[in-house]
């Protein structure tokens, strides 16, 4: 016998766990029945044992794999010697940290923050001041031109330019001041455009939508139009960026340069939450002390995690994993429509697969593969989501490509 929750009992089992989740836990996420306890590379083991391929990585959070023993030792490290200031001071993490991430990413200036949403909202925030210091654009009418279908995260403001209703129901009133297009649609983004607008926020590759790939050209016209009517462009490479796509930043496959990115996930190497706004001096640099903050951005142990990451970056090695693993996974998946798969996109490690008509929903299949030993997860009603660590062996992707037939197979 042991305590658990309180009480004595038998071995806890992982419904014990999910039990005590349902009861004490508020509801957010749909998670799958497994109940992770340990975890290594690309696997993980739940409560009883069983062993399982992790083909999410956390949403990109984990593009390094679990507990990656070059980000577990800076962690450690830091740890022994200073966790938290704030921003009230300055600490030795700092400054190295902003430096090495802008020459890696190719920007100017640094903003650190905590979360994905964080760093969205400090963007738009950036934006509008800049529009309204900067462009003239009368203080309280700046508007952002944002894309259908988007996802950059659920805060109040955020969720007010989604277009999903699950995200949106209940949660009003909301934030004014942003124009939503058609993504992939030019000329509709360039038709919205008027004296008033600050900024156009994408993301280089729509993750929540099903991993969506803008036709070629989109970025190339978005960047034509921003520059000639004076308007950033702000690329949310938080899903996309760090290697994902098999580049630093995903709009590198474009050829075009953003003004202001929005990172995070991977940043923070799947220990701690980090999450930055990089990009040009003249446009990070309107915001003049006590003007934005926040206590814990920029901490000593996440610069220390974030430190490592972009040493692990500046090798090429795991851009390189992603190019090349990432070509077999669209080639044995590609293979795949016809006998299971209606369609499949997306580029390097990160895959979105519509399964056909007469098969199992995005859930349904979820949940077969973990009972195969895959752990991997739906968006919308039958798409599903690969996008395994950049640690994983070709065996190993081979192993969770061949489940997904087995699933997906009519």
């Amino acid at each position: 016998m042991t305590t658990f929750a309180g009480r004595e009992t038998a071995a806890p089992t992982a419904a014990s766990f999910i039990e005590l989740d349902e009861q004490w836990s508020t509801h957010n996420y749909h998670p799958l029945p497994v109940v992770i306890a340990e975890a290594s590379g690309a696997s993980v083991t739940d409560v009883e044992g069983k062993s399982y391929l992790d083909f999410l990585s956390g949403y990109s959070a984990l593009n390094f794999g679990h507990r990656h023993p070059d980000l577990i030792a800076a962690a450690v490290a830091q740890l022994g010697r200073v966790t938290l200031t704030s921003r009230a001071f300055h600490h030795d993490q700092l400054g190295l940290f902003c430096h090495e991430l802008a020459e890696l990413t190719g920007t100017e200036l640094v903003l650190p923050m905590n979360s994905g949403a964080e760093a969205v909202e400090s963007a738009v925030k950036v934006a509008r001041k800049w529009a309204h210091r900067v462009k003239g654009v009368p203080d309280g009418t700046a508007e952002i031109i944002v894309a259908g279908s988007n996802f950059h995260g659920r805060t109040t403001t955020i969720v007010s330019f989604s277009t999903d209703e699950t995200a949106r129901a209940d949660f009003g009133p909301f934030t004014p001041g942003f124009v939503t297009v058609k993504y992939g649609d030019a000329a509709a983004l360039r038709d919205a455009i008027t004296p008033r607008t600050a900024a156009v926020l994408l993301e280089p590759v729509q993750g929540e939508a099903g991993v969506i790939v803008p036709p070629e050209g989109y970025f190339a016209d978005v960047r034509q139009a921003c520059d000639e009517h004076g308007v950033l462009l702000i690329a949310d490479e938080i899903q996309s960026g760090l290697a994902r796509t098999g580049t630093v930043l995903a709009l590198d496959h474009e050829g075009v340069r953003a003004d202001v990115y929005t990172l995070g996930k991977a940043l923070g190497g799947g220990i701690l939450p980090v999450s930055a706004v990089v990009g040009r001096r003249d446009v990070l640099g309107v915001l003049k002390p006590g003007e934005h903050g926040s206590t814990f951005g920029g901490n000593p142990l996440a610069c220390a995690v974030g430190r490592a990451v972009v040493k692990l970056l500046k090798t090429g090695e795991f851009q390189q994993r992603s190019a090349e693993l990432g070509a077999h996974l669209h080639s044995r998946l590609n293979a795949l429509i016809g006998t299971g798969l209606s369609e499949v996109r997306g580029r390097g490690l990160w895959a979105g697969i519509d399964i056909a008509p007469g098969g199992p929903s995005g859930r349904e299949a979820s949940v077969a593969l973990s009972a195969r030993g895959v752990l991997c997860k739906e968006t919308h009603e039958r798409t599903l989501r690969v996008a395994p660590p950049l640690v994983i062996t070709r065996e190993e992707l081979d192993r969770g490509i061949d489940a997904i037939a087995e699933v997906i197979r009519p």
